[in-house]
């Protein structure tokens, strides 16, 4: 389930760089007539050609490909100031449980924080993640904790 969670974060925050779709040299003849209702088909396919699976549906190839360690580890050095409330430079039970409960409602919407289940979740995932049992997770354990969940 952590799995699930990490990986869709991942990809929500690539999704927009992935889903970029390059201009090919070969372009539409003058005199063809572009369809004016998908822009951005009509200029990446030559007339005449259906476009392929990968043209069609890149954002659907983004999604099917697994977060890197490195794509985790810059997902965890952007975010995690933002986690940090007391800039010490790792996360608390309740700092670590405002990110897992973020990452876990972008993935299922009906997340309540204050649901028994949630609060169990939040626990057992802090407890893996803080390695060296000091009751803090750095962003070290965090990264190798969501990069395990994998």
């Amino acid at each position: 389930m952590l799995k699930s969670i990490i990986i869709a974060s991942a990809v929500l925050v690539s999704a927009p760089v992935l889903a970029q779709v390059t201009q090919p040299s070969t372009t539409v003849p003058t005199d063809a007539q572009p369809d004016t209702t998908n822009t951005r088909l009509t200029q990446a396919v030559p007339a005449g050609q259906a476009p392929t699976a990968s043209e069609s549906a890149p954002a659907q190839a983004a999604e099917a490909q697994p977060a890197s360690g490195a794509q985790i580890a810059d997902v965890v050095g952007t975010e995690f100031p933002n986690y940090d409330k007391n800039g010490d430079g790792s996360l608390s039970a309740t700092e670590f449980s405002a990110w897992m409960v973020a990452l876990k409602t972008a993935s299922d919407p009906s997340t309540k924080a204050t649901a028994p289940a949630t609060k169990t979740w939040v626990a057992t995932a802090f407890a893996q993640a803080d390695s060296d049992k000091n009751k803090k997770v750095s962003k070290g354990e965090l990264t190798s904790f969501l990069s395990a969940a994998g």
